[in-house]
């Protein structure tokens, strides 16, 4: 979905391989799953269902096994996005949106912008605000639920969902894999918190 290469290199950075899920056995062997992704809305869920993987997806985030969302990842968590008529996971409620026209602002968003805390986070507990992540998108998510948003970021004078957090799955907008040592903190602490866990 885009962006394996990445991720992939980043996550090596702390001697964790990943492994490409293609079918339910190897799904049911993992500890976590992440879920990555850059590209169109429709287009992303069709090849994901092209791998019969997404009523077991649905099943691992509901049951609570921890997931990560990255990007399009993000996205591809809630039911439905102005980008495409697919329905997506549909795990978390609520809508993916456009983002809006603001002055001076460009879309699709491209470049770096900090992030701001707004809700507590197992991975964001003792990680400094106002961090600077990079991002590429024209969409952003509107979780039902206020609280599922933990970090926001300002696109203009609007307040934009750029992390979000749901039972044991969270999901970010930017890139922490190309977002320097910023990202590579959040990664780490995803790691940590899945070995403090046991999962």
């Amino acid at each position: 979905m885009g962006n394996l290469f990445s991720v992939q290199q980043a996550f090596k950075r702390f001697h964790q391989p990943l492994d490409i899920i293609s079918n339910i056995k190897t799904l049911q062997s993992c500890d976590a799953l992440i879920l990555p992704g850059v590209g169109a809305y429709d287009p992303a869920m069709m090849n994901l269902k092209k791998t019969e993987l997404v009523p077991s997806i649905i099943d691992w985030i509901n049951n609570g096994k921890p997931l990560i969302g990255i990007c399009l990842g993000l996205q591809l968590l809630f039911e439905t996005s102005d980008e495409g008529t697919s329905e997506g996971l549909g795990v978390i409620k609520g809508h993916i949106r456009r983002l809006p026209q603001e002055k001076d602002e460009r879309i699709p968003h491209i470049g770096w912008s900090p992030i701001y805390k707004t809700n507590e986070c197992p991975i964001l507990e003792n990680y400094p605000d106002s961090n600077w992540m990079y991002f590429v998108h024209s969409y952003s998510a509107c979780p039902l639920e206020p609280k599922n948003t933990v970090a926001i970021t300002k696109f203009g004078k609007t307040d934009v969902s750029s992390m979000v957090w749901h039972k044991n799955t969270g999901a970010c907008q930017f890139h922490p894999e190309k977002s320097g040592v910023a990202g590579q903190k959040l990664i780490f602490n995803w790691i940590n918190w899945l070995k403090k866990n046991k999962f």
